[in-house]
């Protein structure tokens, strides 16, 4: 063999070992083929998703909520910019150190930064850690922006109240969605961080005024912070309001209140309509609408003053003699009594083995329905309940509307007792006493009621027992296609009474203001009709009431309408332990009243924000 030429059988073992590399590298390459379709083909979009991801983010848009208006046009509630802090999870590396540092920085609660990051939802949504940061957290968020991945900063609009403390109960406040809201249907299409109304007109109508988000697509470099940006939806501003209330009325009945517990509630009674309803204390509705602590938040709930009860629609009293008067329609319609019937009144009523006392130790003497109501005699209406029963008393107390809600739209009213024996026995598997009957024609024992249903009831009497329910909201504007839409007023009943029983009762509460009881609210303005009230918070107490803490002291009540021939406004008054009604509840009501009268018609306003412009108010009487 030649030399430097391979032998036969080396040179084929040669080729067969380059033919198995050949193959193998064949192998190699269609694997990495493969795998190359597999990636690009196949996953691309998952991977394509991916890298976008990595490099934008969807950031949602809130919507400011819509306008808030009194019947005049004059703004209650409007949006104000402010700053936000929100994170995105999916650019936080290390959770814990970025929340040492937000407290470091801002001095947040490090408990709830944990709380709100570790909610559910997806990890490239932001989450709003705090709203209301001021201009300075602002500053200092930005100043150490590079430090900070996921973290930015968001202008967005905040509920304001221009007029603070004024109509509190009336507007509510806002509030972040809170996680049992989440779970809710009617918030199926909001978000961790979204803004709802979580009292008064502000939840009863969040689904018109809370309008819907926006989003827009961003771009963010490696550390999440936003580099360019792109809006895919704007948001949609929320729907405005349009109340009843006048606000200046509000703030005289308000300021009537003073620093006293109790609620003034003045409707027109021939539609309904809520001209103003106050109620102290009250709250800051600027305040509640921020985010609060823990502790601020037990602090306010647990406040002896109970700011956050809406004594006017939740509140339920014992409505004293003011009660007498759906008793009298009761006590005319039924044949109790007739016009003239008379009783002897000698200063108490004796059933059984117990005196019941009047009001007056001396007694009234001999007096008719009309006497009874002028100077609120209770013996007479002793034997009116006696004879009547307290099932008649209660099915025309019904027909009043008391014991069951108004309807008005406010959350969380009550219904206050209009007792029956039926109602005992279910609810105290009880049977009625008799002698219960008699407390109850007084208006003390069961019977409690709100100060709305009390001014909803002696409207009914000043609009000859039709009845409406009461409105507190008279129209809506549609941002999008600045179309009003007016609610109607809503008729809920007409008391089964003759137009002559009507007449008696009206003839009667004038003269309570004219020579009877009220005296103190007669006025030379208007003629007013009304009823006293003094409704007992204690039954034993001894010595003279200046002697007597002031949280056993009676409430006063007043319960009134005016002018006394054409109504045009009915209203109201508890004064929470001020002792009688002629003097402590009269006197405010007179002033309300008068007012009203004096309030002049307005002209329609324009009023404009720097997000919209509101439309001229909807018509209505003022």
């Amino acid at each position: 063999m030649a030399a430097g030429l391979y032998p036969e059988a080396e040179l084929g073992e040669l080729q067969r070992r380059l033919a198995i590399l050949r193959v193998g590298l064949l192998l190699v390459v269609a694997l990495l083929g493969l795998r190359l379709w597999h990636l690009q083909i196949r996953e691309g979009p998952y991977y394509r998703d991916l890298s976008e991801n990595n490099r934008t983010r969807l950031v949602l848009l809130e919507p400011a909520r819509g306008l808030i208006y009194d019947r005049h046009g004059v703004l209650l509630a409007n949006n104000v910019p402010s700053f936000s802090l929100y994170v995105t999870l999916e650019d936080v590396k290390d959770r814990e150190a970025l929340i040492q540092q937000l407290t470091d920085l801002l001095g947040l609660d490090p408990a709830l930064i944990r709380k709100k990051l570790g909610g559910k939802g997806s990890k490239l949504l932001p989450r709003k850690i705090k709203d209301r940061l001021t201009l300075r957290d602002a500053t200092v968020i930005e100043s150490h922006r590079l430090d900070l991945p996921g973290v930015m900063i968001q202008v967005e609009s905040q509920r304001n109240y221009p007029g603070g403390v004024t109509a509190a109960h009336l507007l509510g406040y806002v509030g972040e969605i809170s996680a049992e809201q989440l779970e809710k249907p009617e918030f199926a299409d909001l978000h961790q961080g979204s803004i709802v109304g979580q009292y008064g007109v502000e939840k009863s109508f969040d689904r018109h005024v809370r309008g819907q988000a926006g989003q827009k697509s961003v771009e963010v470099d490696a550390l999440g912070h936003e580099k360019k940006a792109a809006v895919v939806e704007k948001p949609q501003a929320g729907n405005d309001l349009y109340l009843t209330i006048d606000v200046r009325l509000q703030k005289v009945a308000e300021d009537l209140l003073g620093d006293e517990s109790g609620a003034i509630v003045a409707l027109d009674p021939t539609n309904g309509d809520i001209l103003a309803m106050a109620s102290r204390p009250a709250f800051d509705p600027n305040v509640l609408s921020r985010e609060l602590t823990a502790k601020q938040w037990v602090e306010i709930v647990q406040d002896e003053g109970r700011p956050l009860n809406n004594r006017a629609s939740q509140g339920q009293y014992p409505p004293g003699s003011t009660f007498k008067v759906p008793m009298a329609v009761a006590a005319l319609e039924s044949k109790t009594m007739s016009p003239s019937s008379t009783v002897h009144c000698n200063g108490g009523y004796q059933f059984g083995k117990r005196l019941y006392h009047d009001w007056k130790a001396g007694g009234h003497g001999s007096v008719d329905l009309h006497t009874a109501l002028v100077h609120s005699c209770d013996v007479y209406f002793y034997t009116v309940g006696q004879r009547m029963g307290i099932d008649v008393m209660a099915e025309f107390g019904k027909e009043f509307g008391l014991g069951q809600v108004t309807g008005i739209e406010l959350p969380s009213e009550r219904q206050g007792i209009m007792p029956s024996s039926a109602w005992k026995q279910k609810a105290r598997n009880e049977p009625w006493l008799p002698g219960e009957t008699i407390s109850a024609a007084i208006g003390q024992g069961y019977v409690t009621v709100t100060p709305l249903q009390m001014a909803s009831m002696i409207g009914t009497v000043a609009n000859d027992g039709v009845n409406y329910r009461p409105r507190l909201v008279q129209a809506i504007m549609d941002r999008t296609t600045g179309n009003l839409q007016e609610l109607p007023a809503v008729p809920r009943g007409k008391v089964s009474a003759k137009p002559e029983t009507f007449r008696l009762i009206k003839e009667a509460l004038a003269d309570v203001v004219k020579v009877g009881t009220a005296t103190r609210a007669k006025s030379s303005l208007v003629t007013i009709a009304g009823k006293t009230g003094t409704a007992q918070t204690a039954a034993l107490r001894t010595g003279p009431e200046k002697d007597i803490p002031k949280k056993f002291r009676d409430h006063a009540w007043f319960v009134a309408f005016a002018p006394v021939d054409t109504p045009k406004i009915a209203v109201a008054v508890l004064a929470e332990h001020m002792g009688h009604g002629g003097s402590a509840a009269a006197p405010l009501a007179k002033e309300v009243i008068e007012t009203y009268i004096r309030l002049a018609p307005q002209v329609p306003m324009v009023i404009s924000d720097s997000s919209s412009a509101a439309p001229p108010r909807p018509s209505g009487q003022s």
